[in-house]
């Protein structure tokens, strides 16, 4: 695999280097899971559109982009429901003294 340099300030140099030795490992070994973790504005473009390609084969249905758009956040709705599930379970209520 070929490196490169990147510029950084000593201060910021020297706390990666700090971080990379306490867990065994080099700055660039470091710094790659952070990197894999935030994708571009390019690579997050284009994983929406896969997605929404795949959920067009799924279900067999055409559905435009500007629908999938309008369409109700499914997963922030069932996160939102799970949690007031999860604070009204009688075993999470208090119990009065």
């Amino acid at each position: 695999m070929a490196t490169t340099r990147i510029q950084v300030s000593r201060e910021t140099r020297g706390r990666l280097a700090e971080l990379a030795e306490e867990r065994g490992l080099s700055i660039g070994q470091l710094v790659r899971p952070l990197v894999a973790e935030h994708p571009t504005a390019v690579q997050r473009a284009e994983r929406l559109a896969a997605d929404r390609e795949a959920v067009r084969r799924v279900i067999g249905v055409g559905i435009s982009d500007e629908e999938f758009d309008q369409a109700p956040d499914v997963r922030g709705n069932l996160y939102k429901i799970a949690a007031d599930k999860a604070r009204d379970h009688p075993r999470r209520q208090r119990r009065q003294p």
